[in-house]
């Protein structure tokens, strides 16, 4: 019986997971476009066919560094099961469902990781979390937004003194342009580390099934799927938090979404190749301030920000919450 209920519940759970990935590209869409959209750059139709684009094409560019982490490096390989899975999987959704609904730009890998660790919690304790894997991908909520911050005000400077004897209309006209370069990079730091969240969650989830040769390994079937479903979310967009992002923060020139999205991009690149899974909401939103501060303080409605800011710090703990409770419901119907 258990035999015959194995493999539709191992496509049921790659289902979730991949609708998940969809609802993470469609959640953090304003990640990769809020920029380009609130300087006028490109119209939202536009723009988030050029982010699901860069965010698909992404494999091409990143190992899965990220994808071991997220697999291998929270909770143990050995101790996930379906009802683990299951209840990291639908603790992140509802999160992530609950941010979108509010409009809130919350971290949907926060969330996965928050989920992944309430599930593994609920079913071998304290002892069930890798609490150095954790620890790097908790270290990384400061850090992130934090390298965004001061990468944005760095690059504010240069682009400043560099183009301090130019008019603004010939400024205007060359950041314009190179938004559609800076776009581009971030949507490929997004897609790299984001969509490796799920192929973590699907490769461990075959590993639990005996169907990855009793090694942790990433199938290229997995990689496609991932990027793909991220890529279809990005293409729905997430209007809400948008509005958020492009222009409740603070207003951007063309000149400083550049900045903004080439040091969220810098800050990507580089946790994508470390293998550590940043939020990409918290690095672009980093760089937002960090740009918007450059100007004057009083030019960043640090109200909202604050908001942000506590999203930030709930995510993980409420994430894992609930994916405990959905674990024991599993475990309760499996059993």
């Amino acid at each position: 019986m258990e035999a015959t209920l194995a493999l539709p519940l191992l496509v049921a759970l790659i289902g979730v997971a991949l609708f998940f990935d969809f609802l993470n590209g469609l959640h953090d869409a304003a990640n990769s476009i809020a920029t380009i959209v609130s300087t006028r750059v490109l119209k939202p139709q536009y723009a988030v066919g050029w982010a699901a684009f860069f965010n698909f094409i992404a494999f091409m560019f990143f190992g899965l560094h990220v994808a071991k982490t997220v697999g291998s490096g929270i909770v143990p390989p050995d101790l996930v099961d379906d009802p683990v899975i299951f209840g990291a999987l639908m603790g992140a959704i509802w999160w992530n469902v609950i941010t979108w609904v509010l409009g809130i730009p919350s971290s949907s890998s926060h969330a996965l990781i928050g989920g992944i660790v309430g599930a593994g919690m609920a079913k071998g304790g304290l002892h069930a979390v890798q609490w150095s894997g954790l620890t790097k991908t908790i270290s990384a909520i400061f850090l992130s937004p934090a390298t965004g911050f001061i990468l944005a005000l760095i690059l504010v400077l240069i682009v400043s003194w560099s183009f301090v004897k130019s008019t603004p209309a010939f400024a205007d006209s060359v950041f314009r342009k190179l938004q559609f370069v800076s776009a581009s990079l971030y949507s490929l730091g997004h897609g790299g580390n984001d969509a490796q969240k799920t192929m973590g969650i699907i490769a461990v989830l075959l590993y639990s099934h005996g169907m990855t040769g009793g090694e942790f390994q990433v199938p290229f079937w997995v990689v496609l799927s991932c990027q793909t479903a991220m890529g279809l979310g990005t293409l729905f967009g997430g209007w809400r938090i948008v509005h958020t992002m492009g222009s409740k923060i603070t207003r951007l020139t063309p000149q400083q979404g550049f900045c903004a999205e080439t040091a969220g991009a810098m800050t990507l690149f580089g946790a994508t190749w470390l293998g550590i899974p940043v939020s990409t909401t918290h690095t672009i939103t980093g760089a937002i301030v960090g740009v918007g501060a450059s100007r004057r303080v009083s030019a960043v409605r640090w109200g909202i920000a604050k908001s942000i800011v506590i999203a930030w710090f709930i995510t993980m703990p409420m994430s894992a919450l609930i994916a405990a409770l959905f674990y024991w419901l599993a475990w309760l119907a499996v059993g």
